[in-house]
């Protein structure tokens, strides 16, 4: 191959390299922006008066006088709207018969509208629930809580070829010509007095507990949790992984019984994280019995297994990429061979055991499927750690799933799950930045 054609291959390959890099930067950033974009909505936003009092009810923070005055400055702006309901109902009351009959179910689907956006009526029984007991506590939901007050929703079935349309109509129209018509102008001009919004830093989004099913407070049980899941998973998988790697590496010699056991390892690493979550729960719950029900215990050994041929892998690599003339010096100065794995050959492959670890730990931390049937619940508190070994937990992938497909209001509290994500992979990049800072910590001490 002549010179010239030589180098501009090479000028080929370089810029090859240098598009793919670019394409995959991008991708990148396509992947993480939305994520961060919308995630940090759930630590950053509008609060109203309604989550400043929920935080002081609920959490005992907030300065009380303030919240206080604020609550009356509220009241006062809500007072002529429940005033005006109150003249119609003793207007209905005292009227016809009929006319009653025509405002009876419009005037109980604006009361429903109206609780919903600001909570109970004044007077009103303290709801169980609490997620009744507040009104709207970001004020992107309550703008979209306002028109369900401001609009009634019809469905219109008349055309057969597009099934139904979604039609809203002015609930102002049902009310015109009443005493309560004017209602509807006061709520959309003064629902900020009535709301008061207040850009709002909720870092405790992170340390607070989940109330309520995730309607109000943090996701702290959720990434307790998954540190406890994925740290359980590496406490079991580390070791029988790189004991398994030195076996392969070292000890084994090359025949039919160690390429079957390679070959063993290499299939267990294609199989379906839902059969891990299957196999955990009919091994480690049904027969060995780890734990009465679902646990943290039986989640990470699941997880454990789920792991280990990617670490034995990654350990057999790191091994064998140790070069040779460091074992030799070892063997030559009259080592043991048990003494030159340990201080020779595993300290060298230090660097690539532990980008297999932090690989396998960024795995761990984000699978849903095994941690469905053997450790995770949608609701909890924060386990202690001796609860591990007995109780099951949150975990932010499982509640991530969950929230999206399951929860019965994914809709009003779509920005946890959004934080949720954020959340879990802020966590993974965190433990790979950790990994490559070790890294390359090791390798200059190697070098040094």
């Amino acid at each position: 191959m002549q010179l010239k054609t030589r180098k501009i291959l090479d000028r080929s390959f370089s810029w090859t390299g240098a598009i793919a890099i670019f394409l995959m930067t991008a991708a990148l950033v396509i992947l993480l922006a939305p994520m961060l974009a919308r995630g940090w909505g759930a630590f950053h936003f509008a609060a109203t008066i309604e989550h400043r009092r929920m935080i002081l009810e609920q959490f005992g923070r907030g300065n009380r006088a303030e919240i206080e005055a604020e609550r009356n400055a509220s009241r006062l702006a809500r007072a002529p709207l429940y005033r005006m309901i109150a003249e119609f109902e003793k207007q209905l009351e005292d009227g016809e018969e009929q006319e009653r009959k025509k405002h009876a179910a419009s005037l109980r689907n604006l009361k429903k509208a109206l609780r919903g956006l600001l909570g109970p009526e004044p007077g009103a029984p303290k709801p169980i629930l609490m997620r009744d007991r507040y009104g709207q506590t970001r004020w992107d939901r309550a703008l979209v809580k306002l028109q369900n007050a401001l609009h009634a929703e019809e469905w219109d079935y008349s055309n057969p070829d597009r099934g139904g349309v979604k039609i809203l109509k002015k609930r102002a129209a049902e009310f015109a010509g009443t005493s309560l018509e004017p209602l509807f102008a006061y709520l959309e001009q003064n629902t900020k007095k009535m709301l008061l919004p207040r850009r709002t830093f909720y870092w405790r989004f992170l340390t607070d507990v989940s109330l309520d099913a995730h309607f109000f407070g943090g996701i702290l049980a959720e990434i307790l949790g998954t540190l406890y899941l994925a740290a359980g998973a590496m406490l079991f998988a580390l070791p029988m992984g790189v004991m398994a790697a030195i076996y392969l590496t070292e000890y084994a010699r090359e025949s039919r019984l160690t390429g079957f056991l390679r070959t063993c390892i290499n299939t267990l690493a294609g199989v379906p994280s839902i059969v891990f979550g299957l196999f955990g729960l009919a091994f480690f719950i049904n027969t060995l019995k780890v734990s009465s029900s679902k646990s943290v215990l039986a989640g990470a050994l699941t997880l454990a297994l789920m792991i280990l041929p990617t670490l034995i892998r990654a350990s057999e690599e790191a091994i064998r990429s140790v070069p040779k003339t460091y074992k030799e010096a070892a063997l030559s100065l009259g080592a043991g061979r048990g003494r030159v794995i340990a201080s020779v050959i595993l300290p060298a492959a230090l660097p690539g055991i532990l980008t297999g670890t932090v690989i396998s730990m960024g795995r761990a931390a984000g699978e849903t499927a095994p941690i469905i049937f053997t450790a995770a619940v949608s609701v909890g508190k924060p386990l202690a750690l001796w609860q591990v070994f007995s109780q099951p937990t949150p975990a932010l992938s499982w509640n991530i799933y969950n929230l999206a497909t399951e929860h019965e209001a994914a809709d009003e509290i779509r920005h946890v799950q959004y934080g949720l994500v954020l959340t879990l992979v802020a966590l993974v990049l965190i433990l790979n930045l950790a990994a490559i800072i070790m890294r390359a910590r090791i390798s200059r001490r190697l070098k040094g």
